[in-house]
C-alpha cells in the first residue's frame, strides 16, 4: 500500500521540463490575509531563472486572480491561471475568462458581506468571478464557514462549487481545477512535448498533482498532509533551494554547448 505521507525529494530539474507554481504557501509563506503576501527578490529571481532555461515554459497557477498574480510579479507577465482556473492567460498574453451568472454572483457576495460583519476575524475576499472566505484569524469558526456557504450554494443553484483550502472555504465556477488547466496549457507551446511539473501545498492543487502523474511528470507537496503527489519538499525555503539547482542547469548547459562548438 502507497503511504500517502512518505514521499522523497523530488529529482535534480532537466532542461525539458515545463513548469506549473502554485504561489500562496509555496513560493512564499502563507500571510495574515492575501494582501499581506509579497514575493521575496531571491525567489523571483529564481522563476526568472526557470522561465529562461525552459525557453518560457513557466505558468503561475493560484486561487487569485491573474490581476493579483500580476501585483506579486509586476516586472515579468508570466503564463497563468486565476481564480483556480477559472480564467487563463495563454503564453501569447490572450486571456480566457469563465462566463458566470453574475446574478448569483452577487446575491452570494452580499449574503457572504453579511456573515462577514456578523463574524469578526472573517475576511470576504471578492476575486471577481469567485469568492473566498478567509477565517485563519477566527479558526473556530471554520464548521461555521462551511455550513453557510453549503448552505448558500444550495439556495443559489448550480454554477458554482464550494472549494476548501487552507483556513479558506471558496465558491468557484463549476467546471474548472488545476489539473484542466494544467492539460491546456500541455496541449500549447512551449509546454506541449516537454515534462509536466507541478509545485503546490494545498488540498486545491490535488487535482494538479493526479494531472501530472497521469502524464508521467514531476508532482512536488510542499508540507505536511496526505497527498497523490510523488514527491515532498518541506517548506518554503526548501523550494527555493531545490530550484537554486536550475541555475547550475543554466552554467551546465552553457559549458556543453561551447564544448559542441
Amino acid at each position: 500500500m502507497n503511504d500517502p505521507f512518505a514521499k522523497g525529494v523530488p529529482p535534480t530539474p532537466e532542461h525539458d521540463w515545463a513548469w506549473f507554481f502554485d504561489i500562496d504557501g509555496t513560493l512564499t509563506p502563507i500571510a495574515s490575509s492575501p494582501e499581506a503576501v509579497r514575493i521575496e527578490p531571491a525567489i523571483e529571481q529564481l522563476i526568472n531563472a526557470i522561465q529562461a532555461q525552459s525557453q518560457g515554459a513557466v505558468a503561475l497557477i493560484s486561487g487569485r486572480s491573474i490581476l493579483d498574480i500580476d501585483r506579486l510579479f509586476p516586472d515579468r507577465q508570466f503564463a497563468a491561471a486565476g481564480q483556480h482556473g477559472a480564467e487563463r492567460r495563454h503564453p501569447n498574453g490572450t486571456i480566457e475568462r469563465k462566463v458566470v451568472d453574475g446574478r448569483k454572483l452577487i446575491l452570494m457576495r452580499k449574503a457572504l458581506r453579511e456573515v462577514e460583519h456578523r463574524h469578526p476575524g472573517l475576511l470576504l475576499e471578492d476575486k471577481g468571478l469567485s469568492l473566498a472566505l478567509h477565517y485563519r484569524q477566527a479558526p473556530e469558526l471554520e464548521a461555521l464557514v462551511q455550513f453557510e456557504v453549503r448552505a448558500l450554494l444550495i439556495e443559489t443553484g448550480s454554477g458554482f462549487l464550494m472549494q476548501t483550502g487552507k483556513c479558506v472555504v471558496e465558491i468557484l465556477p463549476a467546471g474548472n481545477t488545476k489539473g484542466t488547466v494544467v492539460s491546456e496549457f500541455m496541449s500549447e507551446a512551449p509546454f506541449h512535448g516537454r515534462l509536466p511539473v507541478f509545485v503546490g501545498d494545498d488540498v486545491t492543487d490535488e487535482h494538479a498533482f493526479a494531472t501530472v502523474n497521469q502524464l508521467g511528470g514531476i508532482s512536488v507537496k510542499v508540507g505536511k498532509g496526505a497527498t497523490q503527489a510523488r514527491y515532498r519538499l518541506a517548506d518554503v525555503a526548501a523550494v527555493r533551494a531545490w530550484l537554486s539547482t536550475v541555475r547550475d542547469l543554466q552554467t551546465m548547459h552553457h559549458a556543453d554547448s561551447g564544448d559542441a562548438a
